[in-house]
């Protein structure tokens, strides 16, 4: 797993274990299915069958692989459009290019993230590099979608990269396990993604039988997916194994341990840690759009029809053969309305 690893952990700083804290007990573990996105990479969908009501403020997340390509089979997305929110892709294995019709663009590898803010429209495409299609390769990573208050959704679109360099690196308090804070704050450690709607978001690897005791603020949710390894959730010890999404309830604190025994693939416990203040807004998702009301994201698909969100940029010749889907299935047929716990209903 090439994501950014340290030769000595024991000279990183060490995150307090929060001895007078109140452990978060586990609300819910579920497994995630698997399915296939965009031109046909195999996912994980990790927030399958939780209520958006405990997820607030993200509404997505995809475990793109692990998979080990043969050659001509790297796969990636066309050109697709996205209003209302953020999409944050990191890259623990592989390459991946991003491009979009803003001038945001570049190469993510081996703990790299790109961080996109749709806002008010955006058109992109997310594509292995040619390279890496001839000869094949491992590739895998996340892609997270975080929403934005309404305030937010009518933004000018932007784009960012954090270089796996840039994390902000941390130990336990007992030195079993290197914390990598990719956006946020933990313990007074910030990491550098810049973000519109304040969460953070954490890659951890747990030695075996390593505890991890995590200070967590009390006004965030707290969700943590285990991408590979075996384990334990909360005080309670419950089990936890590779791709199974951890919902904890309210508290100060989270608790999680690696299991003595680990299998040979996976030597250590890895996950990925994040929370946010929850928005408490209506949500509307379809497809590519995640706005506040049916009508706005209704909006969003003619806006997008009538080429509103713009054009794919002349520059991108070699992208003609990834041609922009204009059809309403983009996505998907259902719209799913959620209220948030608010109890607000839509006009």
């Amino acid at each position: 797993m090439p994501a950014v690893t340290v030769s000595d952990i024991t000279v990183l700083p060490r995150v307090s274990d929060a001895p007078n804290s109140r452990a978060r007990r586990v609300k819910s573990i579920t497994t995630a299915p698997q399915g296939f996105e965009g031109e046909g990479f195999p996912v994980r969908r990790a927030f399958a069958g939780v209520d958006l009501a405990e997820l607030d403020p993200f509404v997505h997340l995809d475990q793109m692989g692990e998979v080990e390509y043969a050659p001509g089979e790297p796969k990636g997305t066309p050109w697709h459009p996205h209003r209302g929110f953020e999409t944050v892709t990191y890259i623990i294995d592989g390459i991946f290019d991003h491009k979009d019709n803003n001038g945001g663009g570049g190469t993510i590898s081996n703990g790299d993230t790109q961080w996109m803010t749709a806002g008010a429209g955006i058109l992109h495409i997310e594509t292995p590099p040619e390279h890496l299609v001839m000869s094949g390769g491992l590739f895998h990573g996340f892609q997270l979608w975080v929403n934005l208050p309404a305030a937010k959704k009518w933004s000018p679109p932007a784009y960012q990269d954090v270089r796996a360099n840039d994390v902000a690196l941390l130990s336990s308090a007992d030195g079993g396990s290197l914390i990598r804070i990719i956006a946020g704050e933990l313990d007074g450690h910030v990491g550098p993604g810049t973000t519109q709607t304040p969460i953070t978001l954490i890659h951890a690897t747990i030695a075996p039988g390593a505890e991890l005791r995590l200070p967590w603020r009390k006004d965030y949710n707290a969700l943590v997916y285990t991408m590979s390894g075996h384990g334990f959730a909360g005080e309670e010890a419950r089990p936890i194994q590779m791709g199974q999404l951890t919902v904890f309830g309210d508290g100060d604190s989270i608790v999680i341990r690696a299991a003595n025994q680990q299998e040979t693939r996976s030597p250590n416990l890895e996950l990925f840690i994040l929370g946010g203040q929850p928005i408490k807004e209506p949500v509307a998702w379809m497809g590519p759009f995640v706005m506040n009301t049916k009508a706005e994201v209704l909006q969003a698909f003619e806006d997008f029809q009538k080429g509103k969100l713009g054009s794919i940029p002349a520059i991108y010749k070699e992208d003609a053969k990834r041609p922009l889907n204009r059809t309403d299935k983009l996505g998907g047929d259902v719209l799913d309305v959620h209220n948030a716990p608010t109890d607000l209903q839509e006009n």
